[in-house]
């Protein structure tokens, strides 16, 4: 195979304020789950830089459970569809596929012989439904409830018990199967946002947006008593998880803490302060062997130390919004990857680990639209907030000085030898050294779509909706407009200049890979056709003789100079997600990433 997948970096889970996040555990203990716009991501436990990620559903995933035996994993998304795959092989194959509902599903459960599953959300007709996993058909109903069903747990053992809680502030106890509706939980106030079972089935426990646990009996359902006496917390509380042995278990609140409570005892023997900003309300939790895993509002994946209740023992970061743009970096020669996100976040990643940061300090307001390194080895990104920003690379937080406000939104943005950079802006470009402005072009009488300075910062190519890149030359801090243009098919979504500045390559809304070769002016040109759709993203080889482009049709082309026909294709670098971003490691090592908000690495060989 000319290309194959060497490393996934996954995504984090998709978090909404207020809104309580499921993580399914795997019942050998080696993964958990969690769902990101329409995937899966599946996660090593003990190393979660290793990832996989299912990306077979059509619309936004909401929730995923393993099944008890292990091999199958249930998910369900936002039109009511389940979908049942295969967790042992690497391709996932669809085993089942119902629509028990007809609107967003909120939480899955399954049997102990993982051979019924409960299912609940919200719907036109019903709110839940419970049926057999292999034929579809049901095995009693979900009813008693007026208001969309948030949780569902069944008893692991016999006789089942099904649980709900809901929006209309009331649980429900259910005996069977056939499932039959017995009586109503009304001990909560307010929301009623998780139920489970304890795995030993003596008990189960409701938790809600009132701040109030509430503890059963797992046979009969009567009240037992509820946790921490008054209140469990002090704001309301999203996920409850319990220990493998059943005498404990963990809450997730928005009040930004976690507790471990003793049940017998009612009483919490450990708080563990997440910390003080919005995005510590906890929203999400799960106790799997030893680890006690929680989720933020950031999407951060804190694990838990018991024995220092203030500092997780390791955070796991990355990217919950689509990715918007990517470049590679050296730093004592060890490669990083710096990724920029829709909602202005800039993450670094270890290429080799994995192992991932994110700039400390105030950073952007908004999404990121595209970065590149300097020379001086600093990070350039351009944002929609109207800032362009130099970020020092050895020191891997903001600086609070190295901003220049632009006059209108920077949509691309390219440096040079000479401490030069180049902003296209929205009707304007910009030329600047050493952090300043030194030079502003105003009323162009074309729409400046994306620029590129030649490495030797003797020529700055700007592109144009009118498919025309037209050259200026660099003379002591002006652009002069020497009235050379060159002309590519169609509006320029993307150019570069290979890093040695022979070449300069664009692509256009026609779909056409267009190179220029610099030594002989601009006049030799080849054209490379290859992709369906709109290609957006476009990355030279340390090589300079292969480059990369990417688009909306989810392909990655690899091109070679001088022989358009030799080409690498490499489909579905991210399933049903355009591609975003491309950049290299090394002359073998491409790294992809889009709006799925994961980051893959692949090795090519030509």
């Amino acid at each position: 195979m000319p290309h194959e997948l060497k490393h996934v970096f996954a995504s984090l889970p998709q978090m909404e304020r207020g809104v309580a996040k499921v993580i399914g555990g795997d019942p050998k203990g080696n993964n958990f789950l969690y769902t990101n716009g329409k995937c899966v991501v599946i996660r090593n436990i003990d190393n979660p830089a290793i990832a996989d990620i299912y990306t077979e559903h059509a619309h936004t995933v909401t929730v995923a459970k393993y099944a008890p035996s292990g091999f199958y994993i249930a998910s369900g998304d936002a039109s009511g569809k389940i979908r049942i795959w295969d967790t042992t092989q690497k391709e996932h194959i669809l085993k089942y596929e119902y629509t028990p509902m007809s609107g967003k599903v909120k939480d899955i459960a399954w049997t102990e012989d993982s051979k019924r599953i409960a299912v609940v959300g919200d719907g036109r007709e019903k709110f839940g439904a419970v049926f057999l996993w292999d034929s579809g058909s049901s095995v009693g109903e979900v009813s008693g409830h007026s208001k969309l069903i948030n949780s569902v747990d069944l008893r692991q053992k016999r006789p089942y018990r099904l649980v709900t809680g809901s929006d209309d502030t009331c649980g429900s106890f259910y005996e069977g199967p056939p499932f039959k509706f017995k009586f109503t939980l009304r001990d909560h106030s307010q929301f009623v946002n998780c139920v489970r079972f304890s795995p030993d089935g003596n008990h189960f426990v409701t938790a809600g947006a009132d701040g109030q646990i509430f503890l059963y009996d797992g046979k009969d359902g009567n009240r037992v008593s509820s946790l921490g006496g008054e209140k469990a917390h002090k704001g309301g509380i999203y996920a409850v998880s319990w220990s493998p042995d059943s005498s404990q278990l963990i809450s997730a609140s928005g009040d930004k803490t976690v507790k471990l409570w003793d049940v017998g005892a009612g009483t919490a023997v450990t708080t563990f302060n997440m910390g003080a900003d919005v995005t510590d309300q906890q929203l999400g939790c799960l106790w799997q062997n030893e680890h006690l895993l929680t989720i933020s509002l950031s999407g951060y994946i804190n694990y838990l130390d018991k024995n220092n209740p203030d500092r997780p023992i390791r955070s796991v970061k990355g990217h919950s919004k689509s990715i918007q743009c990517l470049t590679v970096h050296k730093k004592d020669g060890r490669p990083y990857i710096y990724s920029g996100s829709h909602d202005g976040h800039i993450n670094y990643w270890d290429a080799e680990t994995g192992e991932n940061d994110c700039f400390s300090g105030k950073g952007h307001s908004n999404q990121v639209s595209q970065m590149v390194t300097d020379s001086a080895n600093e990070l350039v990104t351009c944002s929609m907030d109207d800032t362009l920003r130099y970020t020092n690379l050895n020191k891997t937080e903001y600086s609070a000085s190295d901003v220049v406000k632009m006059d209108f939104q920077p949509k691309s943005v390219s440096v040079a030898a000479g401490g030069l950079s180049l902003a296209v802006c929205i009707g304007q470009i910009v030329l600047l050294k050493d952090k300043k402005k030194v030079f502003t072009m105003d009323n162009l009488d074309y729409e400046a779509e994306v620029g590129a300075l030649h490495p030797g910062g003797s020529t700055a190519a700007v592109g144009g909706g009118d498919g025309k890149i037209r050259l200026y030359s660099i003379q002591s801090n002006t652009l002069k407009d020497e009235g050379t243009t060159v002309e590519a098919t169609g509006a320029i979504t993307a150019m570069a200049y290979s890093n040695d500045g022979a070449y300069l390559a664009v692509i256009d809304e026609k779909k056409v890979t267009t190179v220029f070769t610099v030594a002989d002016g601009y006049s030799g040109k080849e054209e490379f056709y290859g992709h369906h759709a709109k290609p957006v993203t476009l990355a030279w080889s340390p090589d300079n003789e292969h480059f990369a482009t990417g688009g909306m049709d989810m392909m990655v082309f690899i091109w070679t100079v001088g022989d358009p026909d030799k080409r690498i294709k490499v489909p579905d670098t991210h399933r049903l997600h355009h591609v975003s971003g491309l950049a290299w490691v090394d002359d073998h090592t491409l790294v992809t990433t889009s709006h799925d908000a994961s980051i893959k690495q692949w090795t090519i060989t030509y």
